[in-house]
């Protein structure tokens, strides 16, 4: 078995307020026993939403506060999947940033796909890549690219990852459903594309959001065959943490896949 965290941590109030979220996070995962953990989409700083204050992006500030959260995944020896952004060629890019258990920088995993709604703020990345951490070998999906795109799952699965994990933001919007139970009919596709983006690629699929309240989604760990392994209760904030049986992710179903 290997143990993962999610961290459903609450938005932050500014770049050092992430960085202290985070490294309590890494602690917590560390005394719950997970090899790894992984934040919500652009975590560090924070996602540059409509209505959020977010200080304009700074690649010094940047490269110190991922500096600080490597040390903090090496003093703990615990992998880091965290959310954040970059400056790449001048252009802003929503990305991952993976970190060893022994605080080295592993890469990153930009988001490939963006939303409509984020042109003008992020640019797009242009490549995938997996990393590894012990015997898991995981991809990264973010947000709006894993939810709408099955083929970015795919393209990890089929190339040995038995994980991806799925960093998103998505919080309520006035009159908006609030869901209480993972998948609900009533709400929107979002969770049901979780259960999916695992079945379909006999895979896991680990998907963290932010604790805010009336969270239209939350973190959930599902397993290969397509159902739910654990559940973060909506709004709530705190670390999910699931044991994997790597052995069920057998990539059979994404392997199977054959382009018209």
């Amino acid at each position: 078995m290997f143990q993962i965290a999610l961290a459903n941590v609450r938005f932050p109030g500014n770049l050092a307020d992430s960085v202290q979220i985070a490294a309590d996070a890494i602690q917590g995962a560390a005394l719950a026993g997970a090899a790894i953990v992984c934040f919500p989409e652009c975590f560090v700083p924070g996602y540059r939403a409509f209505g959020r204050n977010v200080a304009p992006p700074s690649s010094d500030l940047l490269e110190q506060a991922w500096s600080t959260i490597a040390q903090e995944a090496a003093n703990r020896r615990v992998a880091v999947v965290l959310g954040t952004e970059r400056l790449v060629h001048g252009s802003l890019v929503a990305t991952a940033l993976v970190i060893g258990a022994d605080g080295v920088l592993q890469g990153f995993q930009d988001k490939v796909q963006i939303d409509p709604s984020e042109e003008g703020t992020y640019a797009p990345g242009t490549d995938r890549q997996l990393f590894r951490c012990g015997p898991l070998t995981f991809g990264v999906v973010i947000c709006h690219e894993g939810w709408r795109y099955p083929e970015t799952v795919r393209w990890a699965a089929t190339r040995g990852a038995q994980l991806v994990f799925h960093p998103h933001f998505h919080e309520a919007e006035p009159g908006s459903f609030r869901p209480t139970s993972f998948a609900d009919p009533r709400n929107t596709f979002h969770e049901k594309a979780a259960l999916c983006r695992a079945a379909e690629n006999t895979c896991y699929f680990a998907t963290v959001n932010y604790a805010s309240d009336g969270s239209p989604t939350t973190s959930a760990i599902v397993n290969p065959d397509g159902t739910v392994l654990s559940v973060q209760p909506y709004g709530v904030e705190g670390l999910l943490v699931g044991d994997l049986d790597l052995d069920a992710a057998t990539g059979l179903l994404a392997a199977r896949y054959k382009p018209a």
